[in-house]
């Protein structure tokens, strides 16, 4: 059987499947989508003309074909490996520069914080962030990973979780809240300054709620648009409006006092935040060791090894 290229990642992932006993734990491990790791053992099934793994609805197990092939299989990939473990002895400094394409609020909530742990552990590598909201091409564009929530994220990429579910609220100074008192709804944010948003393709971007029938948005008023989130929090510190923020995103200022939650039973869920990286292209090794700082920093599990 000839053996195209292509084939030797589907091979990995037959592998990594039969050691894990689980699509959905082989594709977190390789950082694929379920559905990619489905697609490989279909692929290799078909070009060796054999089922290799048994699938119920809760366990994966190998066929006996499948067995002989996953050891045979495994030496081979265990002189692959130990030929460039040899190769890269010197030192993890030869993997480079790792491009990251970010927006503002991910930049300040997740890199800024891992930063420190991430050059301790790859000081040799150089980590190149750029900060900006519109939307990008990465691979066009030479990146080797970007940020983005869940549902911006391209379909044809792979994506992994950095946070939990976010929480969208308005939130407003004590000195704003006492010269213009709280709203208690979001009808009444009609009556009250709000500071506008720009998004990253400069659409004006309505404030959501969830309610009882889904998510709905309003129409507010206000004479100030911004389109960055520190400026947006700096003006709402001063009193100048009420302002629609990522409550993570102003974590320290609602601890102190400085702002506060004003409709803390009307918020909007929104979707975590997401690395996310081209399935075509191979990943940098330094990029996983960067996702699962931000994992842990965010009380979520690493990526299994």
């Amino acid at each position: 059987m000839k053996i195209e290229r292509i084939d030797f990642a589907d091979l990995q992932a037959f592998l990594t499947v039969l050691r894990c006993r689980s699509f959905k734990l082989a594709a977190i491990e390789l950082g694929l989508t379920s559905s990619a790791v489905s697609h490989a053992i279909r692929r290799v099934e078909t070009r060796m003309g054999a089922r290799l793994l048994n699938r119920t609805s809760r366990s994966v197990s190998s066929t006996a074909l499948g067995q002989e092939v996953a050891e045979k299989l495994s030496d081979g990939f265990d002189a692959i490996s130990s030929a460039l473990d040899t190769v890269s002895a010197p030192g993890r400094g030869r993997f480079g520069v790792l491009r990251l394409n970010v927006f503002a609020d991910a930049a300040a909530q997740l890199i800024s914080p891992a930063l420190k742990e991430f050059t301790t552990k790859w000081p040799e590598v150089s980590l190149t962030i750029v900060v900006e909201d519109r939307p990008v091409d990465i691979t066009a564009e030479g990146f080797d990973a970007g940020m983005r929530y869940g549902h911006l994220v391209p379909e044809d990429m792979v994506a992994v979780a950095l946070t939990g579910t976010q929480r969208w609220i308005v939130a407003g100074s004590p000195e704003y809240i006492k010269r213009y008192g709280t709203p208690k709804t979001p009808s009444e944010l009609s009556e009250h300054n709000c500071l506008q948003l720009l998004l990253g393709n400069n659409a004006s971007f309505r404030w959501e709620f969830d309610g009882p029938e889904g998510v709905y948005s309003v129409n507010v008023p206000g004479p100030i648009t911004l389109k960055d989130t520190a400026t947006t929090i700096t003006a709402a510190l001063e009193g100048i409006g009420l302002a629609y923020v990522l409550e993570s995103r102003i974590h320290a200022e609602l601890a102190r006092g400085t702002l506060v939650n004003v409709m803390p039973v009307h918020y909007s869920k929104g979707e975590p935040f997401h690395m996310y990286y081209s399935s075509r292209r191979y990943a940098h090794p330094a990029l996983r060791e960067l996702i699962n700082i931000i994992r842990k920093n965010n009380w979520l599990l690493a990526l299994p090894d």
